[in-house]
């Protein structure tokens, strides 16, 4: 899919609420493994607890969805995506952050976030 920057703010409603529950998931899991190891350093053993699986399967849904709009999802700490464009003819990318209003940058696929440039 390509998108017009009208087409890709359009998504960032549904986009910052699966970025903020991914980043969410991110951090209950690496709560869960740390009391994973608590235990097995305390008695040997250790396993997942329900809510392991439930955030697992949330985090799965919500980054499946964001790969079914046809945009990269670059970093879900920084809530960074790329959405496939075309400027003047050639391939770029229209680069978001999750704190930024709307999109507003693009860059060439093989420059990435340091070469943003505003649209």
């Amino acid at each position: 899919m390509i998108y017009s920057v009208e087409e890709a703010n359009a998504l960032l409603p549904d986009l910052r609420v699966r970025i903020e529950r991914i980043r969410q998931g991110r951090k209950a899991l690496i709560e869960s493994a740390e009391r994973i190891e608590e235990r097995i350093a305390a008695d040997g053993g250790g396993i997942a607890d329900s809510a392991w699986f439930e955030v697992t399967s949330g985090m799965k849904t919500d980054i499946e969805a964001i790969a079914g709009m046809g945009v990269i999802l670059r970093d879900p700490d920084e809530g960074l995506i790329d959405f496939p464009t075309q400027i003047e003819g050639e391939q770029a990318f229209l680069c978001w952050r999750s704190e930024e209003p709307e999109v507003a940058f693009w860059h060439p696929p093989d420059s990435g976030f340091a070469g943003r440039r505003a649209l």
